[in-house]
């Protein structure tokens, strides 16, 4: 039986390959007529075997408008493969390509077995589109290669072997195969002809050359500019009505927004006046920025926005309202994208499902997005991503460092996520506070008080009262009875547990719970309250610089050992190996005492002792410059104005900045570094003209780290920061020599922690790949050259001459 069936179909596929395109077409009509008569009759089987497929709902369903609207769309489909067939019918003889693809079209159909009702339907609809597909291509084929040989192009259209272009024949053979694959393809003129594979390889991409009988008054779509315009100078604005308008409704992430935006307003506006007298009337470029914020899009899932009034994390949300405020208030071009369609209008992007480029330019200097928007980017900007990624600048809570940033890198030594990876300049990457110098620091604000309502809060505060830091229940579980039955001795403790019904189990019955309070209760709440106390999670929120800002002191758990990606699963899986040695870093290295304590927990007496300590300090409301409105605008603007990704930068080559002069008629080269008084560290040489960088290089201080630390710890120890622009100028002989490191080698590797130098063994490295200069790096077995520098007090991101 099974060998009849066979040879059955084996008779079908050679009549159908050798009947001419008319009888195809007869035969198709046939086939077709058949299929459509069995879904009519179908819902009579079906109705016996309710249980055969697990899509069948009910007998009467069957009749019903959606199945006739299937049944429509398959008549629809029916009519359109009918119409090809019959054009097919009038061509020439097919060629024996042809014959086989008829031949593919002949094993369709044959393999076509439907099983349910529903099932046929839908195997029905898959197949009619496949084949009108199919039979498209026949067509178009044909077709094509007529008019070529009609227009003479058919020789202009072999896919040339040029070494300049090693991967044109194999772009070529992929598009042959799959520029069905999307239809942004056909939109840039492919139709499956080589000589449209030709054009749009060399016209829109850029994988083969050009063709010599194409028409190259305008320039091919990779390589268009946009015509520049002239230069507009940025003007500081403190109207923030259009910026409210253009973030838009509808979630209750985007309400919070507005809400923060609307009451800072004033202390922008004032920030504002003050950064436009600070800068004295300096010219700002105008730039055309883009924010895509993906977290928000509904693409990503958006988990945040139902969790606004249910105590969940607001802080990414506190952070990019400064941000789009602070560049709105700088005068930029701003565009706001909340959703992938709205990305796709903003950048130009053809349709179809993101293979090809951009139809244009970007038509943007800067686009602000988070690690969600940059992968929709990626999946709907095509190779555009590649080219214009120098633009894009990534909001990034817990910071990226350049190891986990170089793609094969990554792969190779252990440090892939799933976050990494993007190869950018680790700058573009910006954090909510500074704790990754690799990084840039892009921050947010709090509010800040005047002096009236300063001398207020110090006449009006509670002695005697405590607030909790965690809005959720699941804070309180695990391990928390023992130092708050402590607190409890000394201190009326107060909590803010988001709740429905009921009070949470978790809260222990002497604390007096607030529920979820809205911004300005809980600033009113802080001003009363005189400690702050953390439960070790939230890491780096927000809401102890608030508390701090309103006259509180912040008591948070010291981690023994610290958290990190090897040990904690909260941190596993991102993008640092940053060891986190308490619950709010900034604040403990930053603030520290008597605004923050920072204990073990674990150890009774040492936080009994804090408590009491707590209760004898008298602080003011404090709040960092950099956390200001004006901090924010200062780093932000000197950000955009400075930092500039995409221009090559040109190799450093130290001789042709070291002077020849004389000293007793002898001809000698001054040095780049000479030693920092009083200090160990080098700095450039003031009598060596100093190439053009920002930060400029009279900030450079030129240290060496211990074996096994970091440049981040080397600087950190010496009161400068680790400065990652600098590398490129201390990755040199020159540099080692100034340091009076022995080298009896000197290599040009690729390793994160390079440049380095080995005490016992006197070697030396220097770094090959710029992309992985790295600040975080260390190693037990070298010592590392630290381009550290000097910074503004209170707003590290900057250095004296920086702004």
């Amino acid at each position: 039986m099974i060998t009849g069936i066979t040879d059955g179909k084996i008779m079908v596929r050679r009549c159908l390959v050798t009947f001419k395109p008319f009888r195809i077409f007869v035969v198709g009509i046939g086939f077709f007529s058949l299929c459509f008569l069995m879904t009519s009759l179908g819902g009579q089987f079906s109705a016996k075997r309710l249980g055969d497929s697990p899509f069948t709902i009910r007998t009467e369903v069957l009749g019903s408008v959606e199945s006739r609207g299937v049944l429509r769309k398959i008549s629809d489909m029916l009519e359109v493969i009918l119409k090809r067939m019959d054009s097919l019918s009038k061509l020439d003889n097919t060629s024996t390509t042809e014959a086989r693809r008829l031949d593919e079209l002949s094993s369709a159909i044959n393999r076509f077995q439907p099983a349910g009702l529903v099932e046929k339907i839908q195997a029905i609809a898959q197949n009619v589109s496949n084949m009108a597909i199919r039979v498209e291509q026949i067509l178009q084929s044909s077709l094509v290669q007529g008019r070529a040989i009609r227009d003479g192009t058919s020789n202009q259209c072999e896919v040339p072997r040029d070494p300049l272009f090693p991967e044109c024949p194999g772009k070529v053979d992929w598009m042959r195969a799959r520029w069905t694959s999307d239809p942004c393809y056909a939109f840039y003129g492919v139709d499956g002809s080589d000589c449209s594979f030709l054009i749009y390889l060399s016209e829109v991409e850029w994988f083969c050359p050009p063709l010599a009988w194409r028409n190259h008054t305008s320039p091919p779509t990779q390589h268009a500019l946009q015509e520049k315009a002239p230069k507009r100078q940025a003007a500081f604005r403190t109207d923030l009505s259009v910026l409210l308008d253009q973030i838009g409704t509808g979630k209750e992430s985007l309400s919070f927004m507005k809400r923060r935006i609307r009451r800072l307003a004033q202390q922008w506006a004032t920030a504002a006046n003050r950064l436009d007298a600070k800068l004295e009337q300096r010219w700002r470029d105008q730039k055309k920025i883009l924010v895509h914020v993906g977290f928000l899009t509904e693409e990503s899932g958006d988990v945040f926005s139902p969790k606004v009034l249910k105590g969940g994390p607001l802080g990414e949300m506190v952070q990019w309202a400064d941000i789009l405020t602070a560049l709105h208030v700088l005068g930029h071009n701003l565009k706001i994208s909340m959703s992938v369609k709205e990305l796709q209008g903003f950048l130009g992007v053809p349709p179809g499902r993101g293979s090809c480029p951009l139809t244009g330019p970007l038509p943007f200097d800067l686009i602000y997005t988070d690690y969600h928007g940059l992968q929709q980017m990626k999946q709907h900007m095509g190779l555009s991503l590649k080219k214009h990624k120098c633009h894009i600048r990534v909001i990034d809570t817990f910071g990226t460092e350049p190891a986990y940033n170089h793609e094969e890198y990554a792969m190779l030594h252990g440090y892939r996520t799933n976050w990494g990876y993007w190869n950018l300049n680790a700058r573009q990457y910006m954090t909510m506070f500074p704790h990754t110098p690799d990084n840039s620091f892009m921050g947010f604000v709090s509010e800040e008080l005047n002096e009236t309502e300063k001398r207020s809060i110090q006449q009006n505060k509670v002695n005697n009262m405590a607030v909790v830091y965690g809005k959720e229940a699941s804070m309180w579980k695990q391990g928390k009875e023992g130092f708050l039955q402590i607190l409890h001795r000394y201190m009326e403790v107060h909590g803010t547990v988001y709740y429905e019904t009921q009070r949470p189990p978790e809260v222990p019955p002497f604390v007096k719970n607030h529920g979820l309070l809205p911004q300005h209760e809980l600033q009113q709440l802080l001003r009363k309250a005189k400690l702050f106390i953390g439960f070790g999670f939230p890491y780096e929120g927000p809401a102890p610089l608030e508390a701090i800002a309103n006259g509180c002191i912040f008591l948070q758990p010291k981690f023994n050992p610290p958290h990190s990606s090897l040990n904690h699963e909260f941190f596993r899986g991102k993008p640092t190996s940053r060891e986190v040695s308490s619950q709010h870093p900034y604040a403990e290295q930053y603030i520290g005492r008597p605004y923050v304590m920072t204990v073990d927990y674990n150890n009774s007496l040492e936080f009994d002792s804090a408590i009491r300590e707590i209760m004898s300090t008298k602080v003011e409301p404090y709040l960092p410059y950099e956390y200001t409105c004006e901090g924010m605008l200062e780093r932000v603007h000197s950000y955009i104005q400075h930092q500039d990704f995409c221009a090559p930068e040109s190799p450093f080559i130290p001789n042709n900045f070291s002077r020849q002069k004389s000293d007793g008629g002898s001809r000698i080269t001054s040095p780049l570094f000479v030693p920092l008084p009083n200090s160990t560290a080098l700095v450039w040489a003031s009598n060596v003209t100093a190439p053009s960088a920002w930060p400029p290089l009279n900030s450079l201080r030129l240290l060496v780290s211990q074996e096994g630390q970091s440049c981040v710890e080397a600087c950190q120890s010496a009161g400068f920061v680790c400065e990652p622009a600098h590398f490129r100028f201390i990755n040199t002989k020159e540099a080692l020599h100034g340091l009076n490191v022995q080298c009896e080698v000197v290599d040009s590797e690729i390793n994160h922690i390079l440049p380095a130098f080995s005490v016992l063994r006197r070697e030396c490295g220097l770094q090959r790949d710029p992309l992985l200069f790295s600040c975080a790096g260390h190693s037990l077995k070298y010592r590392r050259l630290c381009p550290c520098r000097d910074f503004l007090h209170g707003q590290v991101a900057l250095c004296k001459y920086c702004l």
